[in-house]
Parts: structure tokens; C-alpha cells; sequence
């Protein structure tokens, strides 16, 4: 079933926000989206079916939420601004597939919900967000950090930061947050977004990202996945330095230890003097692996 005008258009946004008294909230990150062809690509970016169960996070006033409800099997929308609640309820009525709750995605039992939440919770499951800019990677790490098996993972955010997720080493825009991203999941920009299609108007555009499971394993499995991401943490701390400078940070300077790690290096053919950005996910891996294998890891 569906309404007209829909949710997601700017007409109808603004009627609903003068309707229920609504201002968008900084706290929250709040940015409704009124463009309803970047919301039907949003879908079909994410590939939604009948046979998925959609959890989206963040739903606003349910634009987003109209336009997966005609295409999923059922969506669990998860809103942290109990405002909203009432508001979502009330316009989304005609959809029978969508549950509301207010949830902090973050303090979230993901596993516990989809159990919970969906009549059949072993059809794939996939998230889709319009993610609020300040939380974007708190949020990412949460999800990737759950034990649950995404499908897919489709969000918006700050087009810099997709940038980031989908950097090949060497850019400057290549760090330890495209390593996370890249140890579990194969990264993709959809496509970009305007500021011009919100309300109220960002910044800065946003970017659609999709992330899908690794259709390649790694060559390498690091000795604990924990330690690795803090140590490729620390050799990022600072990106003007050296690895090897870097290094000293992580592992120490005495001058046995360094000794030691130099020896490594000359081992696994990293020079000294290159840059963290330059190295691969598998040469970190190798790295980490070794160093924790001479006891300095």
C-alpha cells in the first residue's frame, strides 16, 4: 500500500514536521532527506528483496522506512529520539511489515532483536542508514563487531568518510579505519548525495556506501583480530612518520627491541623508512603475526 504524496518528498516532510511541531535535533543528527528518487536508489543500491529482513537505523519522520517497506520482506527500524516514535507510528500505519522501537543502535542486542523482532529470522538480513555524520564509525564498528552475519550493509554519510572506507593504500584518505572495513567486508560508493537534498541542508554531501561479506578470504589470519586493530591504530598514530617511527610507539625503544624489529622488517622486505598507508591489510597482518611471534606484540 501506498500514500501519496510520499513520505520522503519535501512537501510532504515539511507538512509532517508543521504537523507534529517537529525541529530537528543537532543532539541526533538529524537531516531529513527529501529527494525521493536518492531514497528509491538507496534501495536499489542495497538490492532489497522480498526475502530480506531490513533493519534501519535511524528512520526520522520514515521516508526512508515508506520506500523499504515496499520492498522488504520486514523492516525493524531502530529511532533513539522517542519524539519520533509517535510520529513514525502514525505515518507508517499503512505498512503491516515495519516495527518501530526506540533504540539506540548502539546499546542494542542485534542478535536478540532479529530472533525477536522478525516472523522469519533466518532470511538474510540486511542494515540500511542514513547515519548521523558524528557517529558514522561508532556505528560501523559496532556492526561489524556483532556476531550477526550481515547481508549487506548500505548507509549514508559524509562523502570524506566513504572516501576513507574505499581508500586504496597510498592515498591519503587510507587509514586504520579502511583496514576495519576491509578485514571483514568489500567497500563500494553507490553514489554521491547533495547537501541540497535535505532539511535542514549538511555541510558536506554524503555519499551512499555499500558494504558486502569478503568474497576473498584472507591470505593471512592474524593470532588475535583485537590486537591487530590496535596495532594498526598505533601505526597510524602518526601518519607523517615513519613505520618504523611508528613502530617504536607500539613495541618499545629499547635497543634490543629494536634490533629485533628491524630484523623483521628486513625479513618480510618492508623498509623502514615507508609510510603506514603504503603497507597492505595481508603485510600488516604478516607483521603483526611476526612481531607477536618474537614476543614484541
Amino acid at each position: 500500500m501506498s500514500q501519496s504524496p510520499e513520505i520522503g518528498s519535501r512537501t510532504r516532510t515539511r507538512a509532517i514536521m508543521e504537523k507534529y511541531g517537529i525541529r530537528t535535533k543537532k543532539s541526533f543528527g538529524q537531516n531529513f532527506l527529501t529527494d525521493l528518487n536518492v531514497l528509491n536508489n538507496i534501495v536499489t543500491a542495497a538490492d532489497i528483496t522480498k526475502d530480506d529482513n531490513v533493519i534501519e537505523i535511524g528512520p526520522g519522520i520514515g521516508a526512508l522506512t515508506e520506500q523499504l517497506a515496499q520492498a522488504a520482506g520486514e523492516v525493524l527500524a531502530l529511532e533513539i529520539d522517542s519524539d519520533l516514535i509517535p510520529v513514525l507510528n502514525e505515518v507508517l500505519a499503512p505498512y503491516d511489515n515495519v516495527t518501530v522501537l526506540n533504540q539506540d543502535v548502539l546499546e542494542a542486542n542485534l542478535p536478540a532483536l532479529i530472533q525477536k523482532q522478525f516472523t522469519d529470522p533466518t532470511k538474510p538480513v540486511k542494515v540500511v542508514a542514513n547515519l548521523p555524520y558524528y557517529i558514522t564509525s561508532p556505528i560501523l564498528m559496532n556492526l561489524l563487531a556483532s556476531p550477526v552475519d550481515w547481508a549487506a550493509i548500505c548507509v549514508m554519510m559524509q562523502k570524506e568518510v566513504a572516501q576513507r572506507l574505499t581508500a586504496a593504500p597510498g592515498t591519503k584518505q587510507y587509514g586504520a579505519l579502511t583496514l576495519a572495513i576491509e578485514y571483514q567486508m568489500d567497500a563500494k560508493i553507490a553514489f554521491d548525495v547533495s547537501r541540497r537534498v535535505f532539511v535542514p541542508a549538511p555541510n558536506v554531501d554524503s555519499a551512499i556506501i555499500v558494504l558486502t561479506p569478503r568474497k576473498q578470504p584472507l591470505a593471512v589470519q592474524p593470532f588475535d583480530k583485537q590486537k591487530l586493530f590496535g596495532f594498526i591504530r598505533g601505526c597510524f598514530a602518526h601518519r607523517r612518520k615513519s613505520l618504523c617511527n611508528n613502530l617504536r610507539g607500539v613495541v618499545g625503544k629499547q635497543p634490543a627491541t629494536k634490533d629485533k624489529m628491524a630484523a623483521i622488517l628486513d625479513r618480510l622486505g618492508i623498509s623502514p623508512q615507508i609510510r603506514p598507508e603504503r603497507l597492505t591489510l595481508d603485510q600488516f597482518i604478516t607483521l603483526a603475526n611476526a612481531l607477536h611471534a618474537a614476543d614484541l606484540l
